[in-house]
This record gives structure tokens, C-alpha cells and sequence, in this order.
């Protein structure tokens, strides 16, 4: 018989990527974590981990063991939400978590709809970038998370996570008001290559989608200066020190001499809404998802 107490100790690897993380994630000590792997290893009479360099990595029998994992990590939410006394009626806790432009204009109205017409429905926002949301999902201790797909999260396909699309959000070029571009309702970005550029930072998934919305215009961005807000960003332009590429969802400072001008060939990101795999059935998620579905086409008019 497998100890499934074990078995979330191999999952956790897998995720966190070493043992120590995975081991500071579920409050054990390495060595413990490493124990309870071994005594998994011995129980099952195969190996799984091995050495690379200084670390270790899964062997080819601890990968076949997490397809199961997964798959019975996922029928875990479907036995709890089976067994619930209060099957169809969203009561309790639920938690959720998402970028910040998220939490302002989906999550935060969500919340506040959900708690007037569930009253035994409690709500709790957490604000998180995307791979805390799927490190929230994955130890349980979130629910239901907004995220902007990227290129280094975990695929569509994968088990422990149901991934579905939300909505578009499109990228405009904003420009001070007295730009010569400010007075057009399309723009082609080809028509900023001499500009110079305020970018999100290098590690921010929002900078692949302004190099590669630029590359697809036949240019390489001339970046002078680089933000982590939105709003330094706007007050940047506002101040006539580049233009640059805003999400429509971000709420920029009321006022600003600053205009946003749509683009052709709509660039824009993708934002999914995420649970652990089996989750969406659980009433309160499933309401949260409904609520979420009527503001979504709103949010970017």
C-alpha cells in the first residue's frame, strides 16, 4: 500500500524542483523529506531520484508514479467535494488570488457580488504573481487563481491544474497628449520604431509581449527606461520620456496628459482562470467562475 503522506512528498519535488524547496514548503526539514522519499523508493522496490550534478532528478519510475499522483490528487477534490454536507450551496471560505490588475477589476468585484448573494460565503483576496498562484494552488492553500499565461508556466495539458481561459487583454500604445500619434483611433506600432521606450522589466512576462508585438512590426524597441507599475510607466510617458505598450485593464492615474491609442494587429496577453484539477465543481468556485464569466467582457470595452 502506498503512503499517500510520502507520495505528496514526491509531488512536492516535482513542483519546487529540488528537495530542499519542497521540503520548506510542506515544513520539513531536507533530511526528513529525503527519508520519506527513500521509504517510498523501499516500499515500492524502485528508485526515484537520481544524482545530476550537485542535485538530483526523477528518474523515469518516479515520473510514471506522478501521472497517478496527479490523477489521484484530482479525484481527492472530487471525493471532499462529494462528501460535503453543503453539495450545490457556496458557504465557507474561499480563496483566491491573482496579478494585481486582476484583483482591481475582476476579483475585488467578484468578492463583493458573491458575498451579497451567498451570505454564508466568506471571500479572501490575495494579490500574487503567476508562479506563487500556482504554488498557492498547488499546496491547497488557494482556491482559484487569475494568472497570465506564459511561456514558463505549466503547460495546458498539465494534471495538477484545470486552466481555462478568461480573456483577452489588448496592449495600447500610450503616448503624451500632444504626440503626433495621439490623434489617430489605430495605429500601426511600426509607426513608433524611432520612438524611445518605457518597457516592463526583463523578467516581466508583459516585456515578452511588448518585444514580440514590436518584432512582429518590423522593429526592435529603443528602451530607455524600464518600470515595474503601470503607473510609473503612464507618468513616464506623461513626462514625455517615451512612449509604451499598457494593458487596457491596467487603471492608469486619473488626469494624466496621456493618451491611449488601439493597435492594429490587437497584441495583447492572455489571462486564464486556474484550480487544482477536480476543483471547478466546488460550489463556491463554481459560483466565483460565474461571477467571473459576466464581468470579464466588461472589464476590457
Amino acid at each position: 500500500m502506498i503512503d499517500l503522506r510520502r507520495l505528496r512528498v514526491l509531488r512536492a519535488v516535482a513542483h519546487y524542483g529540488t528537495v530542499t524547496a519542497a521540503a520548506h514548503a510542506l515544513h520539513f526539514t531536507p533530511s526528513a523529506a529525503s527519508q520519506q522519499i527513500h521509504q517510498l523508493a523501499r516500499d515500492l522496490g524502485v528508485d526515484l531520484l537520481e544524482p545530476q550534478g550537485r542535485g538530483v532528478r526523477l528518474t523515469p519510475a518516479a515520473e510514471s508514479l506522478l501521472t497517478h499522483a496527479d490523477a489521484i490528487a484530482a479525484r481527492w477534490e472530487l471525493a471532499e467535494l462529494d462528501l460535503r454536507a453543503d453539495h450545490g450551496d457556496p458557504t465557507g471560505p474561499l480563496r483566491v488570488t491573482g496579478l494585481a490588475v486582476a484583483v482591481l477589476v475582476l476579483l475585488a468585484p467578484m468578492a463583493a457580488r458573491l458575498q451579497r448573494r451567498h451570505r454564508r460565503l466568506s471571500v479572501h483576496i490575495q494579490e500574487t504573481g503567476v508562479p506563487e498562484s500556482f504554488d498557492l494552488l498547488f499546496a491547497g492553500e488557494t482556491d482559484l487563481a487569475i494568472v497570465e499565461a506564459t511561456p514558463h508556466s505549466p503547460p495546458l495539458g498539465d494534471a495538477r491544474f484545470d486552466q481555462q481561459p478568461l480573456l483577452d487583454d489588448p496592449f495600447d500604445l500610450v503616448v503624451p497628449d500632444d504626440h503626433p500619434l495621439a490623434g489617430r483611433a489605430l495605429v500601426d506600432l511600426a509607426d513608433a520604431a524611432h520612438e524611445e521606450w518605457v518597457a516592463p522589466m526583463p523578467e516581466s512576462p508583459c516585456r515578452t509581449h511588448m518585444m514580440s508585438a514590436c518584432g512582429k512590426a518590423g522593429f526592435s524597441p529603443d528602451v530607455v527606461h524600464h518600470a515595474i507599475d503601470w503607473n510609473v510607466t503612464a507618468h513616464l510617458v506623461a513626462n514625455r520620456l517615451g512612449v509604451a505598450l499598457i494593458p487596457r485593464l491596467a487603471h492608469l492615474t486619473p488626469h494624466l496628459p496621456i493618451t491611449r491609442v488601439r493597435c492594429t494587429g490587437n497584441p495583447h496577453r492572455k489571462l486564464l482562470t486556474v484550480t487544482r484539477r477536480g476543483g471547478r465543481e466546488r460550489p463556491a468556485v463554481a459560483a466565483a467562475l460565474e461571477e467571473l464569466r459576466e464581468l470579464a467582457p466588461h472589464a476590457v470595452a
